[in-house]
Order: C-alpha cells, then sequence, then structure tokens
C-alpha cells in the first residue's frame, strides 16, 4: 500500500490530536478522529477541516496509522476494546503526565511507550510528537524557510520507514533517534533532552 492510500486515524482530539489531524487532511490523507466524548462532540471541528471525519475510537483504530493522544490517566479506558491492532502503525503522542494535577506516575524503570506498546500488542508503536506544543504541529512550514524537526523512536524499521515518509509529506523533517526505548528516553518529558525543543532543518548550500 502506497502512503498516499493509507488512512489516519486519531485517537484523543484534544490539542495535539487535532493539530496533527489538521496537518495530515491538509497533506491529503483521509483522516478520522475520535474522543471520549463521541462523534458528535466533534462534529463541528470536522466539518471545519477538509478530509477530516468524526467517529469512535473503535473505527479510528480501523486505520493504517493511528494517532494514540490521550491524557496519561486515560490510556487504558482509551486502549481497551479496539480492534485487531496487527500489522498497524501506533503514533505515541502521550507523555506520563497526570493531568491537571501535574504529577508524575511511577513507570517502573520502564519508558512510557513501553507502557503503551503493552496495551496495544501487534502494533508497531513510534513515539513522535510528544516534544513539540500544537501549534508547532499543525504547520510543518516554518517563517525561517526550513521544515519543522520531529523526532521519532521505534523498533520496527518497516514503520518507521513509513512514519519518515508521512512526515515528510507532511513537510516535517523527520529525525530518526532509534529504538523505543533509547529514543524515549531523549523524547520523555519531563527530563528529556529532546522534550520541547524546537528545531528547524535548513538547506545549506556548498
Amino acid at each position: 500500500m502506497s502512503m498516499k492510500s493509507m488512512t489516519i486515524g486519531v485517537i484523543g482530539a484534544g490539542g495535539i490530536g487535532r493539530a496533527f489531524a489538521i496537518a495530515a487532511a491538509a497533506a491529503g490523507y483521509a483522516v478520522m478522529i475520535s474522543n471520549s466524548r463521541g462523534p458528535a462532540s466533534l462534529a463541528e471541528f470536522a466539518a471545519s477541516v477538509t478530509g477530516v471525519t468524526a467517529t469512535d475510537r473503535q473505527t479510528a483504530a480501523t486505520a493504517d496509522i493511528i494517532l494514540l493522544s490521550v491524557q496519561w490517566q486515560y490510556l487504558e479506558a482509551a486502549t481497551t476494546d479496539l480492534p485487531d491492532l496487527s500489522g498497524k502503525i501506533v503514533l505515541d503522542a502521550m507523555n506520563p503526565v497526570i493531568i491537571p494535577a501535574f504529577t508524575f506516575p511511577d513507570l517502573g524503570g520502564r519508558t512510557s511507550s513501553e507502557l503503551v506498546a503493552d496495551r496495544v500488542p501487534g502494533a508497531a508503536v513510534v513515539k513522535i510528537f510528544n516534544t513539540l506544543p500544537p501549534e508547532l504541529v499543525r504547520t510543518p512550514g516554518t517563517a525561517e524557510g526550513g521544515r519543522r524537526v520531529v523526532f521519532f523512536s521505534g523498533d520496527d524499521q518497516v514503520a518507521k520507514g513509513s512514519v519518515g515518509q508521512l512526515l515528510d509529506r507532511l513537510g516535517f523533517a523527520g529525525v530518526d533517534l532509534g529504538g523505543l526505548v533509547q529514543g524515549g528516553v531523549m523524547q520523555h518529558f519531563p527530563g528529556g533532552p529532546l522534550a520541547g525543543l524546537h528545531l528547524i532543518q535548513v538547506a545549506v548550500n556548498g
């Protein structure tokens, strides 16, 4: 299947979920977006963005590439009773922060993406879009004329290749950080060296 024909599902319609949906739809992808309150709560948003359809999370999870972007305390609820995810790519845009208390759960010495992977068996998990605010995810282009850098990491090389193509089509400059644990440590919020870092890739002549 070509990248152009792949469908995009979004589970979690907060700032990052909506920003990614807008960017993906602008790049020509068919996007299905969902949240815990049901499609009716997203009807106005979906109607305002060509290419975006409001749906439930089980339907969103039938897409080829699925962005998971819910508050950490809702991870279990958001990933319960999903269809078989074998062969699919799950983009983990989550940070392990309990909102609104802004406390940090004990991850047992593991990265948050390892815990996410436990919840989506069969899927190839790629950590991505957790280090930038929504307004930067929504707008790949920059005033500087370069491409906004997006870090990603994962253990499945084929899935990461597809994610790299997705980012390129969206207009981002993807930077592969390696494996899910190795890269996840660098992307981790709080404390990771890349969390909140905003970089621009510019062409170098000569």
